[in-house]
């Protein structure tokens, strides 16, 4: 009985000192928590204090014009700041909303808005961001995907749409999202200067940004080439522009010419564009079939220098 009660004195003794060595550790908690309160508001009373006495209209005099000059600079950072992500990424953002789903101490749900635009591009991404403390960090999660874009011409961009939302890779979207713009810009510019130089026989009939454009010279009524310049898309984010050209000839015309001569024309194109490049290409396309009235007729007009 004895020996019984000495081991209980021992392990109430050993309780009491785990017990003491806790309150050390808490007070040495508080106490470090007290310091990180006071250099926080050490560090922030200031400019926060000024703000808020400004605007309960408490800070006379130079106090209003210095708090106003540092939220004036604060916000022209953030302007500069935003523009030169603009110029690097291409990608301009109109408005961005958010929604809290869920708050407690440990995780953040948010549903979250993003619309902008890529060159002529617009597009509009929802998405819920999840963020879970672990440790010293937290770790942030991407859920609920879904992006909208308004463009008609975006059917060879849906199936890499579709892999983007199941994935849930945002950068993957945008980083592809700039190098399609950067594509289509390509073709417009490049349909542009070939309409702008051969206005007689060049046509866009669904605009500068469409996938087709025509070839017709006045002379030759009937007898029209189609080029067909589509961006692909594929679900693993490979951008490929796709050149075809195509024939509308006559009936009757085909009777004059061999028909291997017709047939061979769409390889005989794909071979000047892996040579020269598309603009060269479909130049070269427009010289061979004496569809060049336009430059002709530049070149053979009297010069006016002197």
């Amino acid at each position: 009985m004895e020996k019984m009660s000495e081991e209980n004195i021992e392990e109430v003794r050993i309780l009491e000192a785990q017990i003491e060595h806790l309150q050390a550790e808490v007070k040495a908690l508080q106490r470090q928590q007290q310091d990180h309160h006071k250099d926080i508001t050490f560090h922030f009373r200031g400019q926060m204090q000024d703000a808020m006495l400004y605007m309960c209209g408490q800070r006379q005099g130079g106090g209003k014009e210095n708090v106003l000059s540092r939220l004036k600079e604060e916000v022209e950072e953030l302007e500069e700041d935003l523009k030169r992500q603009t110029q690097m990424n291409g990608i301009n953002l109109n408005s961005c909303t958010t929604k809290t789903l869920q708050s407690s101490g440990r995780k953040l749900v948010q549903q979250l808005c993003v619309s902008g635009h890529c060159s002529e591009l617009i597009f509009q991404v929802e998405f819920q961001l999840s963020e879970v403390k672990e440790g010293q960090g937290s770790k942030r999660t991407i859920s609920e995907l879904n992006v909208v874009m308004d463009a008609s011409d975006l059917q060879n961009f849906s199936s890499f749409l579709s892999g983007v939302e199941e994935s849930r890779d945002l950068l993957l979207y945008f980083r592809t999202l700039r190098t399609f713009s950067d594509k289509c810009d390509d073709r417009r510019r490049t349909f542009q200067h070939l309409q702008e130089k051969y206005p007689s026989v060049v046509s866009l009939p669904a605009g500068s940004r469409s996938e087709v454009m025509t070839l017709n010279h006045p002379e030759l009524s009937g007898c029209v080439l189609f080029v067909h310049w589509s961006v692909d898309v594929s679900r693993d984010d490979r951008v490929t522009p796709k050149i075809q050209l195509l024939t509308k000839i006559p009936e009757r015309a085909l009777q004059l010419f061999p028909s291997a001569a017709v047939g061979g024309a769409a390889e005989a194109f794909q071979s000047l564009l892996r040579i020269l490049g598309p603009e060269a290409a479909l130049e070269s396309v427009i010289m061979a079939v004496s569809l060049s009235q336009d430059t002709e007729l530049t070149s053979s007009s009297p010069s006016t220098t002197t």
